[in-house]
């Protein structure tokens, strides 16, 4: 199947960051992204009953998160992982995917400044969010109180993480209600570097410039977060690689069309549904890498974003 570029997501592809790997470094990277936040400011970002700046545990010591909810009632609990190449994402960045997350469920949802590369490797943003999972589990009573409705959700680096968070839960004996993965990385051996690799996911060539994330960009996160290029085999770095994925948490996988991750996510939702796991996948006709932080600026971004967001509350009001 194909399917044209959506006519606004089109207009809005110019004014991305990110565009320039060569030059580009962990902190420009993060000044870029923390810049396109910021440019929304005169837009209200959408209301949620509170929000509180917390710590949780992490693998080495204590993380910034944020806690927002819309009700003080029991509810689902949702511990999300932003995004970001796993080196420039943060609380901020992903504020309004948050908000919307809490909305659109009904969840307290818990968002983690996991550490980022390069200034500690993988596998500590893994063993960063596996460690803040576990610890918000302890303190169930103090967000949602019902451990048969916890869920992890992330997008881009945040959907690897949520991913494999979700592994480790279920090496754990940890029952969760659902993941929800927004166009995850699951593949890095090779580093998007090696043709062999990149030929099994076509959507690398394809998609592999033009359309915002672009290959190139990928290449240069995943050497900041790996500091071996062995370690892509890895089932934490790459969950497409685990030996077994049966048991794992019932999952919703979205992709964008016009993104080099597009294979790859499919893939893993296609692995999952093998394994037994109860899979539900969304395609993102039209759509780019990003997507679920532009309906703001694109209806179909935005009505996609929904869908996606709907089936996993389904699978949070379902229960473990």
């Amino acid at each position: 199947m194909t399917a044209p570029l959506d006519p606004a997501i089109a207009e809005i592809i110019p004014k991305l960051p990110l565009r320039d790997p060569p030059t580009m470094t962990p902190k420009s990277a993060r000044d870029s992204l923390r810049a396109l936040a910021d440019a929304r400011a005169a837009i209200p970002p959408p209301p949620v009953a509170s929000v509180a700046d917390i710590k949780v545990n992490g693998a080495s010591g204590s993380l910034d998160a944020r806690v927002y909810r819309n009700g003080q009632g029991k509810a689902p609990t949702v511990v999300f992982f932003h995004g970001g190449g796993w080196v420039a994402g943060d609380l901020e960045t992903h504020d309004r995917q948050a908000r919307l997350l809490v909305i659109e469920t009904g969840a307290v949802v818990i968002s983690v400044d996991y550490r980022r590369p390069p200034e500690t490797r993988f596998p500590g943003a893994f063993e960063d969010c596996f460690a803040a999972m576990r610890d918000v589990i302890a303190r169930i009573g103090e967000f949602g109180g019902d451990l048969a409705r916890v869920g992890v959700a992330g997008d881009s680096a945040g959907g690897n993480l949520a991913a494999t968070v979700a592994l480790a839960c279920r090496d754990a004996g940890i029952k969760l209600a659902g993941q929800m993965l927004v166009y995850p990385v699951t593949d890095v051996v090779g580093n998007f570097a090696d043709v062999k690799e990149n030929a099994r996911f076509p959507s690398r060539q394809d998609n592999a410039e033009g359309y915002f994330l672009s290959r190139a960009v990928m290449e240069w996160f995943t050497g900041h977060y790996l500091a071996d290029m062995t370690h892509g085999t890895d089932w934490r770095a790459s969950p497409l690689r685990a030996k077994n994925l049966a048991g794992v948490a019932p999952a919703v996988v979205c992709t964008a069309w016009f993104d080099p991750l597009r294979d790859e996510g499919k893939a893993y939702a296609d692995a999952l549904k093998a394994a037994g796991v109860p899979t539900t996948y969304h395609d993102g006709l039209g759509l780019i890498h990003g997507y679920f932080g532009l309906g703001d600026a694109a209806a179909a971004a935005k009505s996609e974003a929904q869908r996606v967001r709907a089936d996993f509350k389904a699978l949070l009001d379902r229960g473990a």
